[in-house]
């Protein structure tokens, strides 16, 4: 099992999600962050905005599912401007459902 969790736009976290649903995956985590990104934030006239609004998804996956929710994700969340995300995958060693205490892997 992975764990994804993919840092986008906030107007993009709808179509993001409706897009996931459609792929069949529905169990998620959305979660509102700031932060930055290589270009170290926005500089818009004299203004520098230095952490900027993002909404973070996480979810969980069978191996074999990461990679087309990933292409989801890239496609749903795409821009193609600076700040349109990073996703991050990482394996998940266990589960316990805190309801019945039990182990699920």
């Amino acid at each position: 099992m992975k764990m994804i969790r993919a840092i986008i736009r906030p107007e993009k976290i709808e179509k993001t999600v409706n897009a996931l649903e459609n792929v069949g995956h529905v169990a998620l985590t959305k979660i509102d962050v700031v932060g930055r990104g290589k270009q170290k934030g926005i500089h818009h006239n004299d203004v520098h905005y230095d952490e900027l609004p993002k909404r973070m998804i996480m979810l969980v996956a069978e191996d074999e599912k990461v990679e087309p929710l990933v292409d989801t994700i890239l496609d749903s969340a795409f821009t193609g401007n600076f700040g349109d995300g990073k996703i991050f995958i990482s394996p998940v060693e266990k589960v316990y459902t805190v309801r019945t205490k039990s182990e699920e892997l």
